[in-house]
């Protein structure tokens, strides 16, 4: 029997990452994740937005492995992502003694869809017609593929 733990989401950050380095020079990069689920108002009619909050954690990890050292220093709270992971189950014990859990979605990839300074919730793409560069600083032949700003990017419909 094959198992298949893969997600891949658009949304926004409703948080800053906030970074924990191991003692080992691993780095983690915490943040919370919304993305909406649309559903229809059976008194008005009217197609609603129903958010759904998630916590997501991306890591340095292997060779090379800098994803949370990107996160760190390009993510930003109403930044517009694509997130490319897996779930998985925290579970503990809370100090009244009852059994929590949670789903946090571990973060394999992810890709900007926006440029930088429009990550305020609220698109500001009308008024230009050229979105700046996604990392002002960084040489093209020092950008991570799922960094780099694609043609693409910018006939996404919404």
């Amino acid at each position: 029997m094959a198992n298949l733990n893969r997600v891949m989401l658009i949304g926004r950050l409703t948080r800053d990452p906030e970074v924990r380095v191991f003692s080992n020079g691993g780095k983690v990069a915490k943040f919370g994740f919304a993305v909406n689920n649309r559903k229809k108002n059976i008194q008005s009619g009217q197609w609603e937005d129903e958010p759904v909050f998630l916590d997501c954690e991306v890591f340095n990890r292997g060779e090379g492995g800098r994803k949370a050292d990107l996160a760190e220093q390009y993510l930003a709270k109403g930044r517009q992502v694509f997130i490319d992971g897996h779930l998985r189950m925290d579970q503990w014990t809370s100090q009244d003694g009852q059994k929590r859990s949670k789903l946090v979605i571990v973060v394999d990839d992810f890709q900007f869809l926006e440029p930088r300074g429009e990550g305020s919730g609220t698109s500001s793409r009308s008024g230009s017609s050229k979105p700046a560069p996604v990392y002002e600083e960084t040489p093209d032949d020092e950008m991570p593929e799922f960094g780099k700003p694609s043609s693409a990017d910018n006939d996404i419909p919404f």
